[in-house]
């Protein structure tokens, strides 16, 4: 897992090159040619490359060591910033687009030095279609039997979706800003750019609605994979000492952080010494196989009383699912 977190950060770096350079030249194009499309594709740019450093920031944020304030560490400072990357592609992203779009849409002018609108989006194109694959390729092969939506709605790692999904939105923004430029142009209809421009701005704002959806549920906590869960649960069962490990609650701190709390029961006659080295070896046990885990609470219970728990606490209709 902590390589997989590796990966997602040099494809966020490689998004980022990509779009700073995709940035300027769209800036450059805006202004020469006047054109809402590429004003908007310039604002999905800029906004797409301070997405990219938030990520990055919280990626360094979430390796700062626990402290008495955050005893469970800051990994989930990744979780807010990439909530804060959703938030600022709805308002900054969408809100421009739209904007520039609907101005354009009651004020129409035509498009000045239109050949370099479309060498831009030609370029911009390519620079973000090489991030698209490195993402694409990421959630290819983490997937597994998974379909492409699952993998994302469960993945644990933000920017690697996040990425995905924005380089999406810009590669169809690029291709509904060069049809809107084409059609203003061979129908004398300068509406038609900023209709392009309304439509670009829809686009992010549904992207972003996905990305704060998902982003959500990290930041208020997402259980670990389930067969994470039943390993670790398999790992103290066969512990000796321990009669019965009723099961586990976990939930994701960071990618590459799991809290998790274990219902062990233990077997009768074990003195409290004998207890304290039973907890030992299923630490070392569960923490060698899955280092992940970073916290690990262990709690003696019988597999009674931990049923009750979690009826009283799910109820019955959330027990398949707890």
């Amino acid at each position: 897992m902590a390589r997989s977190c590796s990966t997602s950060k040099q494809i966020v770096y490689l998004a980022l090159l990509g779009d700073l350079l995709v940035a300027g030249t769209k800036v450059t194009a805006a202004i020469l040619s006047g054109s809402a499309a590429m004003v908007s594709e310039a604002i999905h740019s800029l906004v797409d490359s301070a997405n990219e450093g938030l990520l990055l920031h919280g990626y360094k944020l979430a390796l700062r060591r626990p402290d008495a304030i955050h005893p469970l560490g800051y990994g989930r400072e990744l979780y807010f910033w990439s909530f804060i990357v959703a938030l600022m592609l709805f308002g900054l992203g969408a809100g421009a687009s739209l904007y520039h779009g609907v101005r354009h849409i009651l004020e129409p002018t035509p498009i000045d030095h239109v050949l370099i609108n479309y060498v831009v989006l030609a370029c911009a194109f390519v620079f973000e279609g090489v991030s698209w694959v490195a993402a694409f390729r990421k959630l290819r092969s983490t997937r597994g039997d998974l379909t492409y939506w699952q993998a994302i709605h469960r993945s644990k790692d933000p920017p690697s979706f996040m990425v995905l999904f924005e380089d999406s939105a810009a590669l169809a923004g690029n291709v509904i800003a060069a049809l809107g430029i084409y059609l203003s142009e061979a129908l004398n209809l300068p509406v038609l750019d900023g209709v392009a421009s309304v439509l670009i701005g829809l686009i992010l704002a549904i992207v972003a609605a996905i990305l704060v959806r998902e982003s959500k549920s990290l930041l208020i906590g997402e259980r670990a994979a389930p067969s994470l869960v039943a390993a670790a649960v398999g790992l103290a069962q066969a512990t000796p000492g321990v009669s019965k490990a009723n099961g586990a609650l976990t939930v994701h701190l960071s990618p590459d952080q799991i809290l998790a709390a274990l219902s062990i029961e233990f077997a009768e006659g074990l003195q409290s010494r004998e207890v304290e080295q039973c907890v030992e070896a299923i630490e070392q046990r569960i923490r060698g196989v899955y280092p992940e885990i970073v916290t690990l609470f262990i709690k003696p219970q019988t597999n009674a009383r931990f049923q009750e728990w979690r009826q009283e606490q799910f109820g019955p209709a959330d027990l398949r699912t707890a």
